[in-house]
């Protein structure tokens, strides 16, 4: 009796055959909807945190925290339904040869490439709508690359734990129903947006929103920026009367008339500085290497899940 052997491709050879299908679908299947989504939301931040962002300490808070939050949100929809929305093909191709490694392998490349253009577009839309961007520069010569390499790299994290979620998740409604859980806690577990009880700070190490935030937070010089929240309080009681007199009222006078207000300003600023957020090149390579690290974790486990698919009976 003649012995037949059936030969599999290569590892190589199969991540270009899924690259192919994940770009066909690309085109076909209206998988670049992503891109005018993060148009639109890059849009909508730019309008209402844009104006102050890189020019105050509050508004430069606000404004990197949104930032990571377009990131964080782009990358969870590219792919969060990308694995189990085929998860039945995916375990009848595993058992006929398909090395789960060459399978993540080219979700890898073709989520760079999406990240890559949503990074594009969001900085485009915001350089529209005239939103300032930081001039100075850490790591590259250029200071939009430093800044765009932080945003792809908080993008690119998120878009590789939902990669693991849509991994774990039988179904596409149970992907989208873990999705807004996930969302919330990168959204309060930031790190800085939002004051957390101190026992609860290490658990903002496990977020991509938490390194995000610092890095563009150092990036745009943040401890260099006026403070105004403080002079801004202070404007609301210009009108107390003490016996029959407005002392803050006139005070304030004396200071716009003398010019004082924004030397004011910077100091407030000075002493309320948060060294985490030093114009440091350090600072933003470890905010890097931490994303870095979370999305080969992210990987490693997702090609585990993978692998023991066939043992899945759910």
């Amino acid at each position: 009796m003649t012995e037949y052997k059936t030969k599999h491709r290569g590892r190589v050879f199969q991540t270009f055959i899924y690259l192919g299908k994940l770009f066909r679908m690309f085109l076909f299947q209206n998988d670049w909807k992503v891109l005018p989504m993060a148009a639109v939301i890059a849009g909508l931040v730019s309008f209402t945190v844009g104006k102050n962002l890189f020019k105050t300490m509050e508004g430069t808070l606000m404004g990197t925290f949104a930032l990571s939050c377009i990131c964080i949100w782009n990358g969870f929809f590219n792919s969060i339904q990308v694995i189990c929305r085929e998860r039945a093909i995916v375990k009848r191709e595993h058992r006929s040869g398909l090395h789960m490694t060459s399978y993540v392998a080219a979700h890898m490349i073709y989520q760079a490439f999406l990240c890559i253009l949503q990074v594009v577009i969001t900085i485009g839309v915001c350089l529209l709508m005239k939103v300032q961007f930081p001039e100075g520069s850490l790591i590259t010569p250029w200071p939009l690359v430093d800044f765009g390499l932080s945003l792809f790299l908080i993008t690119y994290c998120a878009d590789m734990l939902a990669l693991l979620i849509s991994a774990f998740s039988k179904t596409t409604t149970t992907a989208m129903t873990i999705m807004p859980f996930l969302l919330i806690v990168q959204l309060l577990f930031s790190g800085a947006f939002f004051s957390l009880p101190e026992e609860a700070m290490p658990l903002t190490n496990l977020t991509a929103t938490k390194w995000g935030l610092t890095a563009l937070c150092a990036q745009g010089d943040y401890n260099s920026k006026p403070m105004v929240s403080v002079w801004n309080n202070a404007l609301k009681m210009k009108d107390v009367e003490v016996e029959g007199e407005k002392p803050l009222l006139t005070l304030f006078r004396e200071i716009e008339e003398n010019n004082m207000r924004d030397d004011i300003l910077m100091k407030t600023g000075e002493l309320n500085q948060n060294h985490d957020y030093d114009f440091d090149p350090k600072i933003v390579v470890k905010c890097w290497g931490w994303l870095l690290m979370w999305t080969f974790v992210y990987v490693m486990i997702t090609v585990l899940l993978l692998e023991m698919i066939d043992l899945d009976k759910r």
